[in-house]
């Protein structure tokens, strides 16, 4: 492997948190003329990268090492994408080209002096789409089936017959029409669900959604929706769209999905529709305080399914991550276009994109 094939540091200026000069001798932050990458992995370090060992120094750290590890590092693998310690090393990273995050969202890195930097960064988008799609249909039929109910009398020793609801004819809004967003839409149409979208710009005739309405009309449109799914990602826009105001609009007795980001709905607000009955129900995969707090009320609240920000991972989901990284670093050393290349004023990889 070339050593230009990664940088040149005679032709390019440092890309990282702070300037610095390239060591004499190599093109490389490293002494041993070979790329060096650094990864946040915490206490368990990933597997499956036994390529870029054989390509790369690599330096394995934990939140109290990266710093370290990031001196004339050229490339960060995020494996911890839980961690926010990037930002309070990143003042380290004197030579730092690329960032990779092992997960879709990258509100954890989309900090301000990354912004600013030259440094690209690239995602995980397209491991999670199927399973969360899985696990939307999944609570909906557990909803309408009153599958909770069931599995709570059957504990109880109770024979209770009840009617349910069917799915099919049933309305859904799935806020947020990236990939995982249409996974979902076409999940739900395969149960004979209506399907619609909400998504920066008003679209008609949408092959996924059919019509997808602005987010920044978002309590417009809720009120006509069985199920309101969210799925957007976590910008400065969306922190905190599902609030009071959206969730009064709702259909009464809606049921509301988030798989998104905990911070795209004001808590109290959400506690509040739920108890005042004006939401039916709420499947909560994610949360603004992860793990929720023993004391939150919504451990506890009937019609609410709580999981702990697992709705995508299925077995194998962390080897896929991996391959990810491997394939962007194959690409990224030989100089090819990467793979999921966010676009950082938008916080995402636009919808049809995935290199640069």
């Amino acid at each position: 492997m070339g050593a230009g094939k990664v940088h040149r540091p005679d032709v390019d200026a440092p890309r990282g948190g702070s300037p610095a000069t390239a060591p004499s001798g190599s093109g490389y932050g490293g002494d041993t003329g070979r790329p060096v990458v650094a990864v946040l992995c915490g206490d368990h370090r990933p597997n499956g990268m036994a390529k870029v060992e054989q390509e790369a120094e690599v330096r394995y750290a934990n939140a109290e090492g990266l710093a370290d590890a990031l001196r004339g590092a050229d490339a960060l693998f995020v494996w911890d994408f839980l961690s926010t310690a990037v930002p309070d090393a990143w003042h380290a990273a004197d030579r730092l080209r690329w960032l990779h995050i092992a997960s879709a969202g990258v509100d954890p890195v989309l900090f301000p002096e990354l912004r600013s930097s030259d440094v690209v960064l690239t995602n995980s988008r397209g491991v999670f789409d199927t399973p969360i799609a899985e696990y939307v249909l999944g609570v909906i039929l557990a909803f309408a089936k009153d599958l909770m109910r069931s599995y709570d009398l059957q504990r109880e020793k109770r024979w209770q017959h009840r009617e349910t609801e069917r799915v099919g004819g049933k309305r859904a809004l799935v806020v947020g029409t990236g990939p995982i967003g249409r996974a979902i839409a076409t999940t739900l149409r395969t149960a004979g669900m209506e399907v619609s979208g909400a998504g920066r710009s008003y679209r008609a005739n949408d092959a996924h959604f059919g019509t997808v309405y602005p987010t920044d009309e978002l309590s417009e449109h809720v009120g006509s929706a069985d199920y309101v799914i969210a799925i957007a990602p976590l910008t400065e826009q969306t922190s905190g769209m599902f609030d009071r105001h959206v969730f009064r609009a709702m259909k009464n007795g809606a049921r509301f999905i988030n798989v998104g980001r905990g911070e795209l709905a004001v808590t109290g607000d959400l506690i509040e529709a739920l108890d005042t009955g004006q939401l039916g129900g709420a499947a909560l995969d994610v949360f603004d305080n992860e793990p929720l707090p023993a004391d939150s009320p919504l451990w506890t609240m009937p019609h609410v399914l709580v999981s702990p920000h697992m709705s995508g991972d299925v077995v194998g989901w962390r080897d896929s991550l991996v391959e990810i990284f491997v394939d962007n670093f194959t690409r990224w050393a030989a100089g090819e276009p990467l793979r999921n290349v966010v676009d950082k004023d938008l916080g995402y990889v636009p919808t049809g994109t995935s290199r640069v």
